[in-house]
């Protein structure tokens, strides 16, 4: 079954872009998310629509964030890139004439909302300041790891 990665690209392009103090071009983006800059594009203009990136065009032009890591989540992102579906489960038939088959589909979508409701909820907790975060502390521990002579990660 294939994933959609969307949502994580889409993290992973901005946690870069708080790292760097100059806009970056959709070229750039593209080679980050191994994509082509026509699709940083399209999905950085909803993140444009929503107020958390700005471009601009031409020399020095690019991508820069509009807003503070801090005031942005995993869950205003999520939204931003159109809500993907959380869950790759789905009904056999979504209009069975069997009253089993109907039994089963009124169970899962009870827990699958059940459970979506969580997941979101989660997402609106979890900050970008705070991966970034994350991200500081990993880098900070590889390189003590490489300075110590522990090069296993360890």
């Amino acid at each position: 079954m294939k994933r959609d990665s969307k949502l994580s690209g889409v993290l992973h392009v901005l946690l870069h872009m708080a790292e760097i103090d100059a806009p970056v071009t959709s070229e750039t983006l593209a080679r980050m998310m191994q994509t082509n800059p026509v699709v940083v594009r399209r999905v950085m203009a909803g993140l444009r629509a929503q107020g958390y990136v700005r471009s601009d065009k031409g020399h020095g032009g690019g991508w820069t964030l509009a807003r503070d890591l801090e005031s942005l989540t995993l869950l205003d992102i999520h939204r931003a890139i159109g809500a993907p579906p959380l869950f790759a489960i789905g009904h056999r038939n979504e209009a069975p004439g069997c009253a089993v088959e109907a039994a089963v589909n009124e169970a899962l979508d009870s827990r699958l909302h059940q459970a979506e409701a969580l997941l979101l909820s989660s997402f609106g907790e979890i900050t970008l300041a705070s991966l970034s975060r994350n991200f500081h502390r990993r880098l900070a521990e590889r390189r003590a790891a490489t300075t110590s002579g522990d090069h296993h990660g360890h």
